[in-house]
């Protein structure tokens, strides 16, 4: 393990508390925060609380019980199936009102437990690009020691790999919300296609993936490197056939590629 003082800060940071629940994913720096606890205190003094919402894609929530079942820690999923009224039409801060939903609804989950702080897995890197989530985060006081010590996300998959985790090479990922324009209406019939199309295109092997949708049509944004894989035949064809199948009407590849909050760009919004 390359530089490996961090890490060791980190598991001594995690031993000032007695018990924690982790705000876990299934993603890279929650399952690292996962495991990274689960070393620090114990397996049972550590508690992964999943939110299965809307924005959680199926396969997603899939992995994250398998990963905490191998981790050997407690794992809670937490089912809310409404689109809540202020982020339904995806305001610029929808992820502020997002996670206040979320991580007070983890709290509160983690209160019934006897657990007073609650982890997420926010890493240093975040401040590079705009997250109104982590107003709410600090608002709730909720602890982001990935954050806190400054690790970032190349860090986190250096020590995922060292620790064996599954997740140490897996793609960035947002949740489904982030596949749409800001100001329009979120329907729970575009986040299930949106899902199908995402999913299709992983089983194909294409790994950094997003498929934003603008109503029936699907931009998809890939690695700049595999552009020219994507639209060349009989690939294409296929493609475009199981998107349309999904509910789309339109099928495009954006020429720029995959890029972190492709739509903060598109509103001139910055960190």
């Amino acid at each position: 393990m390359e530089n490996p003082q961090k890490y060791y800060d980190l598991l001594a940071y995690i031993r000032q508390f007695p018990k924690v629940a982790v705000a876990f994913s299934g993603g890279v720096d929650s399952t690292f925060l996962l495991a990274a606890s689960k070393e620090a205190i114990g397996a049972e003094n550590v508690t992964g609380i999943t939110i299965d919402a809307p924005s959680l894609p199926r396969y997603e929530l899939e992995e994250a019980q398998n990963i905490a079942q191998n981790l050997g820690v407690k794992h809670i999923i937490i089912i809310s199936n409404e689109i809540e009224d202020n982020i339904r039409f995806n305001p610029i801060d929808r992820c502020y009102h997002c996670k206040k939903v979320e991580f007070g609804t983890i709290i509160a989950e983690a209160r019934k437990l006897g657990i007073s702080v609650v982890f997420d897995g926010s890493n240093a890197d975040d401040k590079q690009d705009y997250r109104p989530g982590q107003k709410a985060i600090k608002e709730l006081s909720v602890v982001s020691p990935l954050l806190q010590l400054n690790i970032t996300k190349a860090e986190i998959r250096e020590y995922s790999r060292h620790l064996n985790l599954p997740t140490w090479n897996k793609p960035a990922y947002a949740c489904l919300y982030s596949r749409f324009p800001y100001n329009t209406e979120i329907k729970r019939e575009d986040l299930i296609k949106v899902e199908k199309a995402e999913k299709f295109l992983i089983d194909k092997g294409f790994k950094t993936i997003r498929v934003r949708c603008h109503n029936d049509l699907a931009r998809i944004e890939i690695h700049p490197s595999q552009i020219q894989q994507i639209i060349s035949p009989p690939l294409a064809e296929e493609i475009h056939q199981a998107l349309v199948s999904f509910g789309f009407k339109y099928v495009t590849v954006d020429i720029l590629g995959y890029r972190m909050g492709s739509y903060n760009q598109v509103y001139g919004i910055k960190a």
